[in-house]
């Protein structure tokens, strides 16, 4: 009996150490890595991936509606035409090359200053001539939606927009705002627009992809658009547009958070960063976690190096792009005290194991 016991002991310990040891591997294998920091640092910034490059746009604290191409070979960026208009919160997708932009809010004309006017245009942006084409707008103004391309088609997603019946020209955080949870086609091949079924959720500041043709809405803000107004949420939603339907809602996202920076890659969608304005707390997130929709699960990544908001996200080849930001939340204070309002211009990369999976 006793050395059953001790066998069993040994065995245990054997196979406790190739279990750390195969963690430290893996943790090794993911280590963040510093590429070409961002020429204009900020907040509320989004990031694609076309034509093996990467692309940042929009912008808050400095210059809004901004336009920067990395090129991960070069570990360059490179200024390019900015937005029609300098617009932030804005929606992306990307298809065969070009960028289609949606939506997003800009310094209202009128009225009180200081709010978001929400705005309904449409715009493609081609990398080859660095030009913009304006599209059909879209059938209602609203910024911080979800965009997404499945087979020529672009998904524009919940967002924010002013309060039904209201005269608001723009969202503040004394007004009450409309969460939507419309879901607004965009075909490519035809530029006009048709209605979906819309997701169960209204929200905005969500994280989002595509994996297998299906569509996933992951987190967001919900009440208000503005975060020290708002909750966050964790709840996932699987949209199918073969059939134009909505799944049954999938596992939560571990860590509930608005406002981050997030990418597709390996049939994984990897979410970063965020804020949260609570009672108690005021901060940015640090976390990185992976969604696997063909296991309805979520894994723990290294986190972010730096805790940031805003944060452009995007996958250049098998390597996770995270760039700039703010390294807390907005409801800390800025707009009031400039010396908070810290954007960074960090570009965080991690490289990840090759997958061959497909998005």
């Amino acid at each position: 009996m006793f050395r059953m016991l001790r066998n069993s002991r040994a065995l245990i310990v054997t196979a406790a150490v190739v279990l750390f040891a195969s963690a430290g591997v893996f943790a090794q294998a993911l280590r963040w890595q510093k590429a070409a920091p961002f020429p204009e640092p900020d907040e509320e910034l989004y990031g694609i991936t076309a034509n093996g490059k990467m692309y940042v746009m929009g912008g808050f604290g400095n210059a809004r509606g901004k336009n920067y191409e990395y090129d991960a070979a070069a570990d360059k960026w490179t200024k390019k035409a900015a937005m029609p208009r300098p617009a932030h919160h804005q929606a992306m997708a990307e298809y065969r090359g070009k960028i289609y932009v949606f939506g997003g809010f800009v310094a209202p004309m009128t009225g009180p200053q200081g709010g978001w006017e929400p705005i309904d245009n449409a715009w493609v942006y081609d990398p080859a001539n660095d030009s913009w084409q304006n599209l059909a707008p879209m059938p209602l103004k609203r910024g911080s939606a979800l965009a997404v391309q499945v087979n020529g088609k672009v998904y524009v997603i919940g967002g924010a927009t002013t309060a039904t019946g209201s005269k608001d020209v723009a969202i503040s955080g004394n007004t009450s705002i409309n969460n939507l949870t419309r879901n607004d086609i965009y075909d490519i091949a035809t530029n006009t627009w048709s209605v979906g079924a819309p997701m169960a959720l209204g929200r905005n500041h969500m994280f989002g992809g595509t994996v297998n043709g299906k569509v996933y809405v992951i987190g967001g803000r919900v009440a208000h658009a503005f975060v020290a107004a708002s909750q966050n949420t964790d709840v996932v939603e699987q949209y199918d547009p073969a059939t134009n339907t909505w799944g049954t809602q999938m596992t939560k996202m571990p860590t509930a958070r608005s406002g981050g920076g997030w990418a597709t890659y390996g049939g994984k969608i990897y979410v970063a960063g965020g804020e949260v304005a609570t009672n108690s707390l005021v901060g940015a997130f640090r976390a990185l976690e992976a969604f696997d929709p063909a296991t309805n699960s979520w894994s723990i990544m290294p986190s972010l190096p730096m805790p940031r908001h805003g944060v452009a996200g995007a996958v250049i080849g098998n390597k996770l792009h995270f760039v700039s930001g703010m390294i807390t939340s907005a409801a800390a204070g800025a707009g009031q005290d400039k010396t908070v309002e810290v954007h960074v211009a960090q570009h965080d990369v991690l490289e990840l194991p090759m997958a061959a999976g497909t998005n």
